[in-house]
């Protein structure tokens, strides 16, 4: 059944996408309540349901990557390719307030379902589209991931290494991510505009547009003729007050200094160095930049003498701004996320499984619980009876390969 909770209760919204950021951003939609239908195509479905099983990613028998994007949603396995299957792809659209979409301009076009192909159907629709690399220009065909379009074409991957070392590959979806909250502005932005004119409209953003926004700072420093920042060097940083550390354990901790006047002098008393703060080396700012190799050498044999837990500790008691560089598995019992519920408990009946929650939270707007997510197929019947198909239809419809018959999750 579809969901009756949250405020976008009654909201009906179509998954075509594939893989993150295009079902990522209907996750977020169904958080708060919508109905989403993730089409899915019959045979072995979306094959995003098998990433998981890719080497190099986390080992687990759970389908981690299905859970996270799937969540609260219906799972419908139909044959676009087909008279039949376009036919219900049609009667979906028409109760339909949202479509999202990710597929290439032409696959679009071959399957019937750009935006004026959809609009023509239900001119109320809100269209959303990702692409990698935006829908005009020589690349606009072009396939893109985010390690690609987001990560390595927008600089990220350039500059997110220390000088001397290789670029490196980012988390997978860490881009899709970014880009889906991107994307979910745009649908509720289209869905205010609708409430006053009535109109449905074609939203759209991209990975290389969002890694550039997200680079923005930096990007505007080029288009204004600024020389280009230099690769980070730990050993010779321009400032040691920010800056990485590492502790006698093997862990590292990141030091951001910002007002480091107000710090510095907490700094000593943590590492009980009082003698530095009569050195003229590091009277001030301008002089402990001239000398950072010096006391970058210090903190490194200071921070290097005990292990995290103690940092942690003191650095805490001053309230000096510094980060633990956590590991993920480290990061999945956070307190602060668990807390602040961006990791939350999925209503499986077992009150042992949990997820990542979508980072947008509405003051008394309640989301719904996680759900499981679908297994291919598993609400066909049911949706299509929705639309108005009888159960001899539906057989029809399954016996000729147009929808696919339920089976386990992947």
């Amino acid at each position: 059944m579809s969901q009756n909770k949250g405020i976008f209760a009654g909201l009906k919204v179509i998954d075509v996408a594939s893989y993150i950021a295009g079902p990522a951003a209907a996750t977020i939609l169904s958080d708060f309540g919508a109905d989403v239908i993730k089409v899915e195509p019959t045979g072995i479905g979306d094959p995003y349901r098998y990433l998981y099983r890719v080497e190099g990613n986390p080992a687990s028998h759970k389908n981690y990557y299905w859970q996270l994007t799937s969540r609260n949603k219906r799972s419908l396995a139909v044959n676009l390719k087909t008279p039949a299957g376009v036919e219900i792809i049609s009667k979906l659209i028409k109760e339909a307030d949202v479509f999202v979409i990710n597929f290439p301009p032409h696959v679009r076009k071959g399957l019937g379902l750009t935006y004026e192909d959809v609009s023509r159907v239900n001119d109320r629709i809100i269209y959303a589209d990702i692409t990698g690399y935006g829908d005009k220009g020589p690349e606009a065909d072009k396939p893109g991931f985010d390690e690609t379009a987001y990560w390595a074409r927008t600089g990220f991957m350039d500059f997110a290494r220390s000088a001397g070392t290789s670029p490196v590959f980012a988390p997978a979806g860490v881009g899709d991510h970014a880009v889906a909250s991107a994307l979910y502005g745009g649908i509720v932005t289209a869905l205010y505009r609708r409430e006053k004119t009535g109109k449905g409209s074609h939203v759209s953003t991209s990975l290389i547009g969002a890694g550039a926004f997200a680079v923005g700072a930096w990007l505007q420093a080029a288009l204004d003729g600024a020389t280009p920042a230099k690769l980070f060097d730990r050993t010779h940083p321009i400032n040691p007050l920010i800056n990485t550390y590492q502790t006698q354990d093997g862990r590292w901790l990141m030091l951001v200094f910002v007002q480091e006047d107000k710090e510095w002098p907490g700094l000593v008393q943590t590492i009980n160095r009082p003698e530095l703060l009569i050195d003229v080396r590091f009277a001030n700012g301008k002089a402990r930049k001239e000398n950072a190799v010096a006391l970058t050498k210090i903190l490194d044999e200071e921070f290097a003498a005990k292990p995290l837990s103690y940092w942690r500790e003191m650095l805490d008691k001053l309230r000096l701004t510094f980060s633990v560089v956590q590991t993920i598995p480290e990061l999945a019992s956070d307190v602060q996320l668990l807390q602040n519920e961006s990791i939350r408990q999925i209503n499986d009946g077992t009150g042992k499984s949990f997820t990542v929650d979508s980072p947008i939270k509405i003051e008394d707007a309640e989301k719904v619980q996680p759900g499981i997510a679908p297994a291919l197929g598993e609400h066909s019947f049911e949706i299509l009876s929705e639309l108005g198909y009888d159960a001899n239809q539906i057989d029809a419809l399954t016996a000729g390969g147009i929808i696919g018959q339920p089976k386990k999750a992947a």
